[in-house]
C-alpha cells in the first residue's frame, strides 16, 4: 500500500494487503484531507450480511440508464450463481429511462429478471436515492451516470449498506479523488463489495499475459505503448446548446464534452489502456508530460463546436524507475486508425490488446518485431470466459454470495487519477506529477449533492456561446 502524499513506488502491487505502515499512512491521509468525519459517520453500523437477509435473491437498482448502464444491468442479470432481479431504475431523462427499460424487458432472456413497474422508475437529480431506497442491505446499486456524480451516489449507498458496481472513471479531479479514497475505506469497514467497470482486469487473456510478464518472460519492461485513434464518437464534440433544454441538462447529457462531468474524452475513452498497462507494469506512472491540440472543431454540418476537448493527445508517462509509457489519442476522421497496446521488454515484447480496450488474443514475442515467426505464446480462454464485461459481474456477484473481501474502488480511483494526470499535463503544458493532480485544489463542480433540475450548470458559456477551453502555457495551474 502507499501513502498518497508520496510518489508511487515502482514495486507497488494493487494486491498487497494492509501493513502497519499503510494503516498509519491511511489514517494520516484521512486527517489531512478533511474526510475523517465523513468516513467515521459511515462506519458506526452493524456489518451487513453478504446480501439481502431472508432470501438468496439479490436485488439491483440501476442509476444512470444510458447505453453503458443498460449493458451493466444486462450483465448483472446474466449471472448464474443464484436469483437476481432488477427492481428499480433512475435517470434524469424520461426518454432514456423508458428506452432502457424497454430494451431490458424486451429481451426474452432477461424479462423474468426485470421487475420495474412505473412506481419504481424515478426521474430527477434525487432519483438515485429513491431507487436505492427500494433495496435492502446487501443488494446492489449500479452507478452508470457521468462520473462527476460517483462520490454523491457512493456516499448514499454506503449509508444504505449496499454493494456497488460503478462505471469508470470514478473521479475526474483531485478533490473528489480524495473524497472517494475516504469513502472506499468506509465501504470496506462495512464489508461492502464494490466493483469498478475497468473490465480489462477481468479479461482472462490479459490475466494470463500479466502473470507471464510479472514472471519475467520478456525481461524488464523498458517501454509501453498505447493508442486509441479513431473518428469522433459519443459526445466527443458538441454544437451550441439548442433552445428548449437547460444548460445543466445539456452538459450532463453530453458529458464527454465537459471536463466537470466526465473528464472529457481523455478520461472516458483512454482510461482502460492506461489501467491495463499499469497492471502489466505492476505500478502506476508518477508523472506525465504531454501535448495536444484543437484542430478543425466543426461538426459534420459545419457548425462550430463549443466543447472543451482537444482533438489530439500525446502523453509521455514516466514510472518511478524511469520506464516510459507513451500514449497517443486522437478523435479525427480521415486519419489512420489504431486502437491497441504493446510492451517492449529487455528479452522480448508483447501485444497486450490486439484491438480495442482488451481485445484477444494477447501474445509474446522473442524479439521486438512482433511478427508471427517470432511468436512464442498466445492467450487461450475457456468457453464462457471470453467476455470481460460479464466476467467482472460474475466475479462481483460471487464475492457477494460467498462474502469474500472485494473492493476495486481504491484501484479505480488511482487509475482515474493517473488518467487525469496525463490530461492535465496536456491541458496545462506542464509536467504534472501524481501528487500534483491528487492535491490540486480545482474541484471542477462543487456541490453536486445539492443539484436540482433548476440548478445552474457548473460550467458557464461566454457571450459567444463557447465554453472555456484548455490554454496550455497560459493557464498553467488549472485545466481551464
Amino acid at each position: 500500500m502507499i501513502e498518497y502524499t508520496d510518489p508511487l513506488p515502482m514495486n507497488w502491487n494493487p494486491a498487497m494487503k494492509n501493513t502497519t505502515h499503510s494503516v498509519s499512512s491511511r489514517r494520516q491521509f484521512l486527517k489531512n484531507t478533511g474526510c475523517l468525519a465523513t468516513a467515521s459517520a459511515l462506519t458506526g453500523v452493524v456489518v451487513p450480511p453478504a446480501y439481502a437477509a431472508g432470501s438468496d435473491q439479490i436485488q439491483v437498482a440501476l442509476i444512470g440508464c444510458g447505453g453503458r448502464g443498460r449493458g451493466a444491468a444486462a450483465n448483472a442479470l446474466s449471472t448464474r450463481s443464484g436469483p437476481i432481479k432488477l427492481v428499480a431504475m433512475a435517470d434524469i431523462s424520461a426518454d432514456r429511462l423508458k428506452g432502457s427499460y424497454q430494451n431490458l424487458h424486451g429481451n426474452e432472456g432477461l424479462r423474468s429478471s426485470v421487475d420495474v413497474p412505473a412506481d419504481r422508475q424515478f426521474l430527477g437529480f434525487d432519483a438515485y436515492k429513491k431507487a436505492m431506497d427500494c433495496l435492502k442491505p446487501g443488494d446492489v446499486a449500479i452507478f452508470a451516470t457521468p462520473p462527476a456524480f460517483r462520490w454523491v451516489h457512493f456516499t448514499y449507498a454506503i449509508e444504505k449498506s449496499l454493494n456497488v458496481f460503478m462505471e469508470k472513471p470514478v473521479t475526474v479531479d483531485g478533490p473528489t479523488s480524495k473524497r472517494m479514497f475516504a469513502l472506499s475505506e468506509a465501504a470496506t469497514r462495512k464489508n461492502l463489495k464494490v466493483g469498478v467497470g475497468l473490465m480489462s482486469r477481468h479479461s482472462r487473456a490479459l490475466a494470463q499475459l500479466a502473470k507471464r510478464v510479472h514472471d519475467g518472460e520478456i525481461g524488464d519492461i523498458i517501454l509501453q505503448r498505447g493508442y486509441r485513434m479513431h473518428g469522433p464518437i459519443g459526445y466527443f464534440s458538441s454544437p451550441p446548446k439548442p433552445a428548449g433544454v437547460s444548460e445543466l441538462l445539456y452538459q450532463v447529457q453530453r458529458f464527454h464534452s465537459f471536463l466537470w462531468a466526465g473528464g472529457g474524452n481523455y478520461s472516458d475513452f483512454y482510461i482502460h489502456i492506461i489501467d491495463h498497462l499499469g497492471w502489466m507494469k505492476n505500478a502506476w506512472p508518477v508523472k506525465a508530460r504531454a501535448l495536444g491540440g484543437r484542430h478543425y472543431r466543426q461538426s459534420s454540418e459545419g457548425v462550430t463546436c463549443v466543447d472543451q476537448n482537444l482533438d489530439t493527445y500525446a502523453v509521455e508517462y514516466t514510472y518511478a524507475d524511469g520506464t516510459k509509457f507513451d500514449f497517443d489519442g486522437r478523435c479525427m476522421n480521415g486519419c489512420s486508425d489504431i486502437y491497441a497496446s504493446y510492451l517492449h521488454g529487455s528479452k522480448g515484447s508483447a501485444i497486450v490488446s490486439s484491438g480495442g480496450d482488451c481485445g484477444m488474443p494477447s501474445s509474446l514475442y522473442k524479439g521486438q518485431r512482433m511478427e508471427a515467426a517470432d511468436k512464442i505464446w498466445e492467450s487461450k480462454v475457456q468457453d464462457g470466459e471470453g467476455d470481460p464485461y460479464q466476467n467482472e459481474w460474475n466475479d462481483l456477484i460471487d464475492a457477494i454470495r460467498n462474502d469474500r473481501p472485494y473492493s476495486e474502488t481504491k484501484r479505480g480511483v488511482e487509475a482515474s487519477l493517473v488518467t487525469s494526470m496525463g490530461r492535465m499535463a496536456a491541458h496545462t503544458g506542464q509536467e504534472i506529477t501524481f501528487e500534483q493532480i491528487l492535491n490540486s485544489d480545482h474541484e471542477f463542480a462543487p456541490g453536486l449533492d445539492q443539484l436540482t433540475m433548476d440548478s445552474p450548470a457548473p460550467l458557464k458559456a461566454g457571450p459567444d456561446g463557447r465554453y472555456p477551453v484548455p490554454q496550455p502555457g497560459i493557464t498553467k495551474a488549472r485545466e481551464y
